[in-house]
C-alpha cells in the first residue's frame, strides 16, 4: 500500500461481475483503497447454443473473413464451446482474421483460444473498431457479443456492405452478492462508484434500487466511468460523473480516480 495515495482511506465501490472484479480490485487496493464489491451484472448462457455452435462451425470451415471480440466474456465463452465441437486444434486453424476491441480482450484471445488479434483500435471502444476495420462488400462477419450488446457495429458493419451474422453468446443479468452497499450509502461511507460498461450502470441502479436504495445516493460521491459510452449511460440516469480516464483500461481508470482526488 502506498501511504501517500490519494486514494488511500477511501472506500470505492467496485460493479465489475464478480470473476472480473479482481484485477481492478488489486489496483485500487495497492493504491490504498477500501474495496467494496456490488456485481451489478453477472454472465449466464445464452437461452439456446445451437445458433452459436453452428455459426463457430461455420468460422471453423473458412466461412467467415473476420471475428469480431467485443470482450472477454465473449473469448471466455467461445473458449468453452469449441471442445463440444470437437476441434483439436480449436480456433488455431480457424482462416478468419480477429478484431479485438482492446488489449485485455486481445490477451484472453491469445491465452484462451490461441488466436493473435489482427487488429486492436487506437482507442478501445466499439466506435473505433468500426472505423478502424476497413471492410470490403460482401465480407462476411462473425459478431458474437451479449444478449444487450449495442446494434452500433452491426449497423456499421451492414452500412460497409459487410454480411454479418450477429448473436447471442451470453446474457447479461443483474448482478447478486458482494458487500451491502446500499446501507453503506444510508451511511455515508462510500466515496466513488466505478462503472466499466453501460450494463453496469443500468443494472447497478436496478440492483440499488431494488434493494431500498436510489440514484439520488450517487450526487455526493465520485462517479467514474471507463469510457464515453459507460459515461452517456451513467449520465441518461442523471448521474454525475467526475471521471474518465484519457485511456479505457483498468489502469486508466486508477489513474483518473487519483488524478481526481488528488486535486
Amino acid at each position: 500500500m502506498q501511504d501517500s495515495s490519494p486514494l488511500t482511506g477511501l472506500s470505492i465501490v467496485n460493479t465489475r461481475a464478480s470473476h472480473q472484479a479482481e484485477p481492478l480490485t488489486a489496483e485500487l487496493a495497492a493504491m490504498g483503497a477500501t474495496v467494496l464489491h456490488y456485481p451489478a451484472i453477472r454472465i449466464a448462457p445464452p437461452a439456446d447454443f445451437v445458433p452459436l455452435d453452428g455459426a463457430l462451425a461455420a468460422l471453423l470451415q473458412g466461412k467467415y473473413d473476420w471475428l469480431i471480440l467485443t470482450s472477454t466474456n465473449t473469448v471466455e465463452v467461445l473458449a468453452q464451446r469449441l471442445p463440444v465441437l470437437e476441434t483439436a486444434n480449436g480456433l488455431a486453424v480457424n482462416p478468419a482474421r480477429v478484431a479485438a476491441v482492446g488489449p485485455a480482450t486481445a490477451e484472453a484471445a491469445a491465452r484462451r483460444l490461441g488466436v493473435q488479434a489482427a487488429l486492436i483500435p487506437e482507442e478501445f471502444m466499439a466506435e473505433s473498431l468500426a472505423t478502424a476495420l476497413v471492410l470490403q462488400p460482401g465480407d462476411r462477419i462473425l459478431l458474437p457479443q451479449s444478449d444487450i450488446a449495442r446494434p452500433f457495429l452491426a449497423d456499421s458493419f451492414h452500412a460497409a456492405e459487410a454480411n454479418v451474422t450477429q448473436l447471442a453468446a451470453y446474457r447479461t443479468l443483474t448482478g447478486r452478492g458482494g458487500d451491502p452497499v446500499p446501507q453503506f450509502f444510508w451511511e455515508g461511507r462510500i466515496d466513488a462508484v466505478i462503472f466499466t460498461s453501460p450494463s453496469t450502470v443500468h443494472n447497478f441502479l436496478r440492483r440499488l434500487k431494488a434493494e431500498g436504495g436510489n440514484a439520488g445516493m450517487l450526487v455526493d460521491v465520485t462517479v467514474t466511468c471507463i469510457g464515453p459510452q459507460t459515461a452517456a449511460a451513467a449520465r441518461g440516469h442523471d448521474l454525475p460523473v467526475q471521471v474518465t480516464p484519457d485511456e479505457y483500461t483498468i489502469g486508466g481508470l486508477v489513474n483518473g480516480l487519483m488524478r481526481h482526488f488528488q486535486k
